[in-house]
């Protein structure tokens, strides 16, 4: 498909929703934080309960830490706000990626925060 022009206004204010939306990048990534937060705690303690009881332990940990991608969002929105254009010229792979909000690294994302949040869960499962 050829390149299409859309409203830059319509377009940042769909940009800004697929950022901070309640379903959405920003709250997946802070719920995945709790999440990882918690199971960090846990598994501290677990190990602390052996160190106490004279156990050997391993100080290694395999937690893999939330990902963030909220950049790529605030980097497309600050391009869109400082453009003087009223409308903007955007090729299938970008609409794909500001409008229906599936980026690259989308279902990754999804994969990694999946273990600490529900969110990612039920998206990753959709």
């Amino acid at each position: 498909m050829e390149k299409m022009k859309f409203q830059k206004d319509k377009l940042l204010e769909v940009l800004r929703t697929n950022r901070t939306n309640r379903t959405n990048h920003r709250k997946i990534f802070l719920e995945a934080c709790e999440g990882y937060l918690k199971k960090a705690i846990e598994l501290l303690e677990q190990k602390l309960a052996s160190a106490r009881k004279g156990e050997r332990i391993s100080m290694h940990f395999s937690l893999q830490q939330p990902v963030d991608q909220t950049k790529e969002y605030d980097r497309a929105i600050r391009m869109l706000e400082m453009s003087s254009d009223t409308t903007v010229e955007l090729e299938e792979h970008d609409f794909q990626q500001y409008v229906m909000d599936d980026w690259a690294w989308k279902q990754q994302f999804l994969a990694s925060n999946s273990a600490y949040s529900g969110t990612a869960m039920m998206a990753l499962s959709q």
